[in-house]
């Protein structure tokens, strides 16, 4: 990576919010029996869906 690369690019911190959220038991535990980082994979699973689904003029 050269300095234009350098010079072009933006640092984005995503900030972390604890909340509580009530999910069916069976999916939670079917998340947490895939291991360690169930709740980043929750999150992850959720960005995608909020990417596929809004508006092309949001989050410009």
């Amino acid at each position: 990576m050269g300095e234009d690369f350098f010079r072009r690019a933006e640092l984005r911190v995503l900030v972390k919010q604890a909340l509580t959220i009530r999910l069916d038991a069976d999916v939670l535990e079917w998340f947490k029996g895939q291991g360690a980082g169930y709740q980043a994979r929750i999150n992850q699973l959720l960005r995608q869906h909020m990417q596929a689904h809004r508006n092309p003029t949001e989050g410009e």
